[in-house]
């Protein structure tokens, strides 16, 4: 590991056979209240597959900014074994309260069956549904509650639905208003129907109890959210239908509800996982700095190539910034803002299923003070 970490220049977490895993996928990041640099991903054995394939959340730790990076530690461990016997944890997504320190990761629990052959149902034992669960963390990450299974506390009507999982990367705390406090963490939502939605599901208790507001959108996939300058909510979200860009909605009430969902066609994406976050997340409300918003994705229409991180000064109604940072590979990313102001951690999939980190500045990205 390099002691020093210059803008764009990456380094590789994971790769094929690293860690005791065959393969390594989905990215999740977050700042500890402490300052420590969480990344975690699933670990994947045997193969490649999402679930059922029995894989584990593991984590690694940096106390310098992403400079060096500390061992593998398991977040929430998989059981390889036959079926009917077997489990596994994938899609990590952290959410982190700046109140308490409190760090939730949320992931998907499987049993026997994927996203894909889900069936309805919400009774945590039941193996032929995919279920939502939750672990906790009191000491900076560096252990871990026993996953908590909230599947029926977030489906409302349970008979409509045969699946949701957690967008994996990061939820947000949010700061301004009358909901200033909530932790968001975003959800896909497979109706019976063939539909996808976007759900928040949130916390006005700091973790102790979440729950769901109103599904969004029907063609909707993987889905990100960020607190706007004016305490409003914006969802940014992959898309299931052809139309090769983000879809976006706004909510007035703190992500219970939301509005119209339109087409950004100036976000160029191939069906992919991406993130949005706040470039300065502590800036006063209705500030310029609060307007500031950080975009990366594949911006490509066909490929999940040609990795970019796109600035917003307008709460996302335009991106004049963008700067490719990684030309090649590049699949699910996920970037949060570091201690120093201006400076972020970008984790993503690079090529052959390489999990790497890079820092990036807003200098870097060609935005002038």
């Amino acid at each position: 590991m390099t002691s020093e970490l210059m803008d764009g220049q990456f380094q590789v977490l994971a790769g094929p056979g690293d860690h005791g895993f065959t393969c390594h996928r989905i990215p999740a990041l977050t700042l500890a209240n402490n300052g420590d640099l969480l990344a975690a991903w699933d670990g994947r054995p045997g193969c490649c597959d999402d679930s059922p394939n029995p894989n584990s959340i593991i984590q690694r730790r940096s106390t310098d900014g992403g400079r060096t990076w500390g061992p593998v530690t398991t977040v929430a461990a998989g059981h390889v074994g036959p079926v009917g016997e077997k489990f596994g944890y994938s899609d990590p997504s952290y959410v982190t309260d700046r109140v308490t320190g409190v760090i939730n990761v949320f992931f998907v629990k499987s049993f026997d069956v994927s996203f894909w052959d889900s069936r309805p149902g919400v009774d945590p034992s039941t193996r032929d549904v995919l279920h939502a669960a939750v672990t906790r963390s009191d000491d900076d990450g560096h252990t871990w509650t026993e996953p908590q299974v909230i599947t029926a506390a977030i489906t409302a009507r349970p008979e409509l639905y045969r699946a949701r999982f957690a967008a994996s990367g990061e939820g947000i705390q949010l700061r301004y208003g009358a909901y200033a406090g909530r932790l968001i963490q975003q959800y896909t939502f497979a109706r019976v129907s063939g539909e996808f939605e976007a759900v928040s599901v949130f916390s006005d208790d700091h973790g102790a109890s979440w729950q769901a507001g109103s599904p969004v959108g029907v063609r909707m996939d993987e889905n990100k959210v960020v607190e706007l300058s004016d305490g409003r909510v914006m969802v940014n979200s992959r898309a299931s239908d052809e139309t090769r860009c983000r879809k976006v909605t706004v909510s007035d009430d703190g992500g219970r509800t939301y509005g119209e969902v339109v087409d950004d066609t100036a976000l160029v994406d191939p069906r992919n996982n991406a993130s949005i976050i706040r470039a300065f997340p502590d800036a006063p409300q209705g500030s310029a700095e609060a307007r500031m918003l950080l975009f990366s994705n594949a911006a490509s229409a066909t490929d999940r190539v040609n990795g970019t991180i796109s600035v917003s000064f307008d709460d996302g109604r335009t991106w004049p910034t963008s700067k490719v940072v990684v030309p090649g590979s590049f699949s699910y990313s996920t970037l949060t803002a570091l201690a120093e102001p201006g400076r972020y951690g970008l984790l993503y999939e690079g090529a052959d299923t390489h999990i790497c980190f890079m820092t990036v500045s807003l200098g870097w990205l060609g935005v002038q003070p």
